[in-house]
């Protein structure tokens, strides 16, 4: 199905107008349709991204972290800006769609709203007419699309290949993908998208030898101008995730090989470089200072959704960072206008995916509820209500993380619990039942494990200093994403702007100080260690069901937060109604 302009343009005011009673609130729906997603076209390269869906195929709620604190040289700049502060750098008017979309505030009431966001079929709607007015646009995806939903675990990720295709995909990259194995990562690449979607990852190597396990880029002419997208997978991949799922690969930020990957295609006639990266917009930021020769890095990982590119100065000109949010709720619109061998102007929006503004796609319809249909009744299963918000991102705890701490406490017996600082996860109302398809949202991994522990205080200690480490490290390079661990039972002190092996301090479990000598009956779940795998815990969403059921209503959560220090004034955080 395509569509011109108009067309398009006509079929979103009936559908934002649909169901409306009064005539000044069908006007008011079709003018905010109609403008929301009006975007003329511009110059002659064209690029759609998307990244961190997390299998996420219907609308949902998802919101944003009120922590996300920066620290060195990225105190106070995007990414690290949040609520009221996020608002103000980038022009958005408190109360309004964008300030829904890109901030925490409010959240619950900004949700009933403006309604749910994301959906594959909603998201075809626009990207079809994106592509239609502009000729040999690209689709871009930036991994972590194969995993984060329950039939997507038990589909072994071929629901979301199947739904890539359809949407018409052009280029990936990856980093959750990589937790289903290399062997069904080949098969997909080698069977599914042969000669359909390039995948790419210039960072990937075999451990023996060193030679490229994926391709490292592409070159494509689009309307007369030879475009290069160099791919540039997760880094840290065996280090986040369990090495034993890539034994033969090795990863890494390879900042030499992607100069050196950038040269060659400069030298082969490409006039517009773009890197499809998937580092974390931290490490793409420093890694832009460094690069040259890269005109856009259209990045992922961090799941920051950021309005406006970030421009970044290096030996050779300035190279523009973005970063396109996560869990399908934005799509960027990259548009260059290419003279000569050299980008000339730049138009970038991050357009949030409003799905009461979107019509539905029907083929991308038809097909996601083909994938869903035979797990429906699983997925649908009622375990419990919640009468609080309940949400995952922020850099030191959530209430869904909470719930799950609370949940392994109580059915292991454990004093503490650890859990993951994953930022992928959808968000629950006040009032909404918590199903499976929630739970899994939360939990769905290839490694799903949980386990009980019994650790010494100085290895409590030390876990909590080794995953501060990798969140607050001054060196981007040294940062691996995700946020950090949230922990249950437990009380620390953390300053962000200490130095490695020093940030963490007053450990406490039940008012008491911890003793590095005593050992403690610690619960936890993901575990990337072979002999976690081999000992066979009860996955996590088993746990969580059984308790979860137990409980039946869940009340509002009280976090379990760190005290942190040397952050007044720190544009990343805000207390601000959630």
């Amino acid at each position: 199905m395509s569509m011109n302009r108009r067309e398009f343009l006509h079929l979103l005011a009936v559908a934002s107008a649909g169901g409306m009673a009064l005539h000044g609130e069908a006007n008011a729906a079709q003018v905010a349709a109609t403008n929301f997603y009006d975007l003329p076209k511009f110059g002659n390269v064209h690029l759609l991204h998307f990244t961190d869906c997390h299998a996420q195929l219907t609308p949902t709620y998802f919101r944003e972290p009120n922590v996300n604190l920066g620290v060195g040289a990225q105190f106070g700049k995007a990414p690290h800006l949040v609520g009221e502060a996020l608002l103000k750098a980038f022009g958005i008017a408190p109360g309004s769609r964008e300030a829904y979309a890109f901030t925490h505030l409010n959240f619950a009431a900004a949700a009933r709203q403006y309604g749910k966001v994301g959906g594959f079929a909603h998201m075809a709607t626009l990207i079809q007419q994106l592509k239609t007015s502009r000729p040999g646009a690209l689709l871009l995806d930036g991994g972590d699309t194969w995993q984060g939903s329950g039939t997507a675990l038990w589909s072994n990720g071929q629901d979301m290949v199947d739904a890539a295709l359809l949407l018409g995909v052009d280029i990936m990259t990856a980093h959750w993908e990589m937790t289903l194995g290399e062997a069904r990562v080949k098969q997909i690449i080698e069977k599914d998208f042969k000669d359909k979607i390039t995948f790419l990852a210039q960072n990937v190597t075999t451990a023996d030898f060193g030679d490229a396990v994926f391709e490292p880029y592409t070159m494509r002419v689009m309307n007369g101008v030879k475009v290069a997208i160099i791919g540039q997978a997760f880094p840290y991949t065996p280090v986040a995730n369990p090495r034993y799922l890539v034994p033969n690969w090795t990863f890494g930020i390879q900042e030499e090989s992607m100069q050196a990957r950038v040269n060659e295609v400069r030298a082969n006639g490409a006039q517009a470089v773009v890197l499809l990266s998937h580092n974390g917009m931290d490490v793409d930021l420093k890694l832009a200072s460094r690069v040259t020769g890269i005109d856009v890095i259209l990045g992922g990982h961090t799941h920051d959704g950021v309005p406006a590119p970030i421009k970044v100065k290096n030996a050779s000109g300035v190279t523009l960072v973005t970063n396109a949010g996560s869990n399908g709720k934005y799509l960027g619109v990259l548009d260059l206008e290419v003279k000569g061998t050299a980008v000339t102007d730049v138009r970038y929006k991050l357009m949030p995916i409003f799905a009461n503004l979107l019509p539905a796609e029907p083929a991308m319809t038809a097909l996601i509820a083909k994938i869903r249909a035979p797990h429906e009744l699983k997925l649908s299963e009622k375990l419990a209500v919640t009468e609080g918000l309940l949400y995952r991102r922020g850099n030191f705890n959530g209430s869904f993380d909470q719930l799950i701490l609370d949940g392994l406490m109580a059915e292991k017996g454990a004093e503490m619990a650890f859990s993951p600082g994953f930022r992928w996860g959808t968000s629950l109302l006040p009032g909404q039942a918590i199903t499976m398809e929630h739970l899994l949202d939360q939990t769905a991994i290839s490694y799903p494990w949980t386990t009980t522990t019994t650790m010494s205080g100085a290895t409590i200690k030390t876990i909590l200093e080794d995953v501060a480490d990798n969140l607050f490290n001054p060196d981007p390079y040294y940062q691996q994403g995700g946020d950090m661990v949230r922990v249950g039972g437990l009380h620390y002190t953390i300053d962000p702007n200490a130095g490695a092996g020093q940030r963490i301090s007053a450990m406490t479990l039940r008012g008491k100080n911890i003793d590095a000598d005593k050992t403690y009956k610690v619960a936890g779940w993901a575990p990337v260690a072979e002999a976690a795998r081999d000992a066979g815990g009860e996955p996590i969403w088993d746990l969580m069901s059984r308790y979860l059921k137990s409980i039946k209503t869940v009340k509002a959560r009280k976090l379990n937060l760190p005290v942190i220090k040397g952050v007044a004034g720190n544009p990343g955080l805000t207390t601000s109604a959630i």
